[in-house]
């Protein structure tokens, strides 16, 4: 029995690393270039049983489409992962990636590179057109004043000429609060290949123009920024100049009131002399009138005795008669 059990665990502890031993992932497609409406199949190898996971990478990085499948009890599967559609923003002609992600072999994954093209006869030699975005705004804007954004588009150094609302149709502005403003139906046309619109900005902040292209199955991005203020350079400048004249005129104004101050100051000490001058002159005739009234008083006493001395002379006389 004890025989029976050592045997039993030998038997683990071999199985374990022979398992370990045949981990693999090996992936393949059913072709190379692919057209809309071809089946991409992915098929290959892994553990018995196990869980993958397969992504398709769209040739911006984003995941295109995203699946998971059991492998067989070999190991093997076969999977049909997508129906190419017709060329759009979201599935453009260009570059993909099949990447399968093993979920019990430490994250393995293994990646196959496809094309996604107009036609599958161009598998020795792909034609890639590539298609170039231009951005031209202002480094500086100022709240609700307008300013204009132009865009250039080429395609193999031509000029791309189209309905710019189907060209830039998922063009945006990444707002300063976090937000974004669609400008499909924003844009107007200067010329083939060359548009612009106006955009008049309400925040204050770094406003990012992200300006998306597709023109027949090719996608291409431009950016450019500009940094709003409560007012543009040109609005300070003339604040500024407009202080400069203020300050001059105030200038001018405090030099003509500084000598009117300094006529004022001679007005006020030729008043104060000529106060001076009253004031002696009232104390000059305070001392004629004090001199007068005494000489009248020494002028007027004797008479007023004579006067007195006459009035008791007859109380007297009519006294002695009765």
């Amino acid at each position: 029995m004890k025989s029976f059990v050592l045997l039993s665990i030998l038997f683990v502890f071999l199985l374990i690393p022979i398992q370990d031993s045949f981990s693999e992932l090996e992936i393949s497609t059913n072709t190379k270039v692919y057209s809309s409406e071809h089946t991409l199949q992915v098929y290959g190898t892994g553990l018995p049983g196990e869980n993958l996971i397969l992504r398709l990478f769209a040739p911006d990085e984003s995941i295109t489409k995203f699946d998971q499948v059991q492998t067989n009890p070999d190991g093997t599967f076969n999977h049909q992962l997508l129906i190419w559609p017709d060329p759009s923003t979201g599935t453009p002609y260009g570059t993909y990636v099949v990447e399968v992600l093993s979920t019990e072999q430490k994250g393995l994954s293994k990646k196959i590179n496809i094309k996604f093209s107009s036609t599958t006869e161009l598998i020795s030699v792909a034609v890639e057109r590539q298609i170039d975005t231009v951005v031209f705004a202002p480094e500086t804007g100022a709240t609700n004043q307008s300013f204009r954004v132009f865009i250039q588009t080429t395609r193999d150094g031509l000029s791309i000429g189209n309905d710019p609302s189907k060209l830039l149709g998922n063009s945006k502005i990444h707002l300063p609060d976090g937000s974004s403003l669609f400008l499909k139906n924003h844009f107007k046309t200067l010329y083939s290949g060359v548009y612009y619109f106006d955009f008049t900005p309400s925040q204050e902040g770094t406003h990012v123009f992200q300006i998306s292209v597709f023109n027949e199955g090719v996608t291409s991005k431009g950016f450019a920024a500009t940094h709003v203020l409560s007012q543009n350079l040109g609005g300070i400048n003339k604040q500024i100049i407009k202080l400069n004249s203020v300050l001059d005129e105030t200038s001018n104004e405090l030099d003509v009131l500084k000598s009117e101050i300094e006529g004022f100051d001679s007005t006020l000490l030729t008043a104060s002399e000529k106060i001076d001058q009253s004031t002696g002159t009232i104390s000059t005739s305070v001392g004629a009138i004090s001199e007068a009234s005494s000489q009248l008083n020494s002028l007027l006493f004797p008479i007023i005795a004579s006067i007195g001395i006459i009035v008791a002379l007859q109380i007297t006389i009519i006294a002695r008669r009765r």
